[in-house]
């Protein structure tokens, strides 16, 4: 299974919310280059980067973090938040994006994400399925739309997506575990490479996300509020 923290960037920091709440941003580092060379330090291999200006304005604002991230790690990147045009993604790829992630756009304008599928291939795009009461979330966790998220992601399997990131909003940044329950009912309805994000707090939730057959594990809180140690964490890398 992928170990892989987490660095959303509001104006240019790493920072953390609850629940998506803008208002509750905290700042952990006032530059995201040096959290993600701890990451590589510690022998992570992955990183999820949240652009959360991006997701609210409805187009990527961080570009330049992401690009001196990928030059100055070697850490393999998926990257989403405001990307909904073509000039968008290309633009994220161009930054050192591995992958990105495509949320909203997924929602409001399918036909999009299906030509990145035949564009760029299953492997380059991954399938944003942020959820609150199961309805996916748009605009930055701002809104939700009144899609369930098995429906979700069993429709865009159908389209080729093979790899999703699934976010329990209710669960986020909470530290009080993930939901387990939901993740073991997509693994059951569906036939995709399953990111769990949102709510591991503990190396026991860790463990859990691999054996219920998750691909991935997002860890983002639980690691800057040192409730997941990073040594212990890179012994599963």
């Amino acid at each position: 299974m992928k170990i892989i923290p987490a660095i959303d960037i509001i104006n240019g920091k790493c920072v953390r919310l609850t629940q998506g709440d803008y208002t509750t941003q905290k700042i952990y580092n006032q530059n995201p280059v040096e959290a993600a060379k701890q990451f590589e330090a510690a022998g992570i291999k992955y990183l999820h980067v949240v652009d959360l200006d991006g997701a609210k304005s409805g187009h990527i604002v961080n570009h330049k973090v992401l690009e001196a991230i990928a030059t100055q790690t070697s850490l393999t990147i998926d990257f989403g938040g405001g990307i909904k045009t073509d000039d968008a993604i290309a633009l994220a790829f161009n930054c050192g994006a591995s992958q990105i992630t495509a949320g909203s756009i997924a929602v409001k304008n399918p036909q999009v994400v299906e030509g990145w599928l035949a564009k760029y291939g299953p492997d380059k795009i991954i399938l944003g399925a942020d959820c609150n009461n199961r309805k996916i979330a748009i605009n930055g966790w701002q809104q939700e739309s009144e899609q369930d998220v098995l429906n979700f992601i069993q429709a865009y399997q159908a389209k080729g997506i093979t790899n999703v990131i699934c976010t329990d909003i209710a669960k986020d940044g909470l530290l009080q575990g993930p939901s387990e329950s939901l993740y073991r009912e997509i693994l059951a309805n569906t036939n995709i490479n399953l990111i769990a994000s949102g709510g591991i707090t503990t190396m026991a939730d860790v463990l859990v996300m691999k054996a219920i057959g998750c691909t991935g594990a997002i860890i983002g809180k639980a690691l800057y509020e040192g409730t997941i140690n990073l040594k212990e964490l890179s012994a599963l890398c």
